[in-house]
């Protein structure tokens, strides 16, 4: 990875780095500086420029000497950051406050890529990275290699996801969640933080990690933050730079999908509340039958049979109509995918089902695999 060439003037009080610590863990630490100043978002008086340190000892006198200030929050990252990376360290900002240490990881994970997957070809841009860090709030990103995070080698001790990480994301990246957790707990250890920010984006993954730590006892919170997208619907990702323009036009299709499966549920409740207030349907509508106003007639059948949990079965097949639709179009979008499922254990809803649920979305477009999802609740008053 590359390093940025900052401004290495410390203010007073800043962090210094042991200039006797072996393996010259003294130049591995850095300040990012464009434009000579550091401001948080929103602050008035600059502060200490970012820190950019590259190992272990490096992170641990820096949460040593300044987080012990107030809660440290931490925001996990491959790196290649954009606008939905950004929003993580700014609500980590703002939860941590000004007295508050935030930490962005920049780490490509070995673990969680699969033999035939893009680990080489994964964007490495961590001179951008640190700029979208710096002007979103970031206290230090801690940017290891591969050695420093797994020291002799990939771990013979791992996380094992379970059950829910052999589902959908797992089913089709098989050892992919092994892989996340393991280095999510190493970084969670790292860090020490109080609170850790994820996407919702990505929320097999942020269900897992909430297990994770509820089921090992990590004292940290987890905090989902939802999902940015571009004006048109695309969710934002770090592989939409691998799309074509017309592959991206197609990848709309996901975001789609997604929105019809909500505006069905939003007409499946809305039928709901009107069959709860309306005065024996079943009756008006044989009446207005019998007067040959079909249309009406219709309308009233529609809302006698209105399902109480909103009709999974219905959500689910209006998200697979845009999705079919897409698949005789060119560019061609591949379906992994499309499932409505329960977000404590990712296992499909029934029809009739009422609660909190995510309508999950995975499909190819040329060679780029893409995710996305939405949250729903059925049976909730409209």
């Amino acid at each position: 990875m590359s390093q940025d060439a900052g401004n290495t003037v410390r203010p007073a009080g800043a962090y210094e780095p042991d200039p006797h610590e072996p393996d010259g863990t003294y130049a591995s630490q850095e300040t990012y500086e464009p434009g000579g100043s550091h401001e948080h978002s929103g602050e008035d008086s600059a502060v200490a420029a970012t820190r950019v340190l590259h190992s272990r000892q490096d992170l641990d006198r820096a949460l040593e000497q300044l987080a012990p200030r107030g809660r440290v929050a931490v925001v996990m990252t491959m790196g290649a950051l954009h606008e939905g990376h950004a929003t993580l360290v700014r609500t980590a900002r703002s939860h941590a406050g000004a007295d508050g240490f935030v930490v962005v990881t920049v780490f490509v994970n070995p673990l969680q890529f699969g033999p035939s997957e893009d680990l080489d070809r994964y964007p490495r841009t961590l001179d951008a990275d640190l700029k979208i860090a710096r002007e979103a709030g970031a206290d230090v990103v801690f940017a290891p290699s591969t050695d420093e995070v797994y020291p002799g080698g990939q771990p013979q001790v791992r996380i094992t996801a379970g059950p829910m990480g052999e589902l959908l994301e797992g089913a089709s990246r098989p050892g992919h969640f092994d892989g996340m957790l393991t280095v999510v707990a190493k970084l969670l250890h790292l860090t020490r933080p109080d609170v850790a920010f994820f996407g919702q984006k990505d929320a097999q993954q942020l269900a897992l990690i909430r297990r994770m730590t509820r089921d090992l006892n990590f004292p940290v919170e987890i905090v989902g933050v939802p999902t940015v997208r571009e004006p048109d619907g695309l969710a934002l990702s770090s592989r939409n730079r691998y799309l074509a323009p017309d592959e991206r036009s197609a990848a709309l299709a996901l975001s789609r999908a997604l929105f019809a499966s909500r505006d069905r549920l939003a007409a499946q409740q809305a039928l709901r509340a009107r069959a709860e207030s309306a005065p024996a349907p079943l009756a008006r509508a044989a009446a207005l039958s019998a007067l040959g106003e079909a249309r009406a007639a219709a309308d009233a059948h529609a809302v006698a049979a209105a399902q109480p949990g909103g009709g999974a079965d219905a959500v689910r097949a209006a998200a697979r109509a845009v999705l079919d639709e897409a698949a005789t179009a060119v560019p061609r979008l591949e379906l992994d995918y499309l499932a409505l499922v329960d977000p404590t254990d990712f296992t499909e809803v029934p029809d009739g089902y009422e609660g909190e649920a995510i309508m999950a979305v995975a499909a190819r477009i040329g060679t780029t695999r893409l995710i996305d999802n939405i949250p729903l609740t059925f049976g909730a008053p409209v």
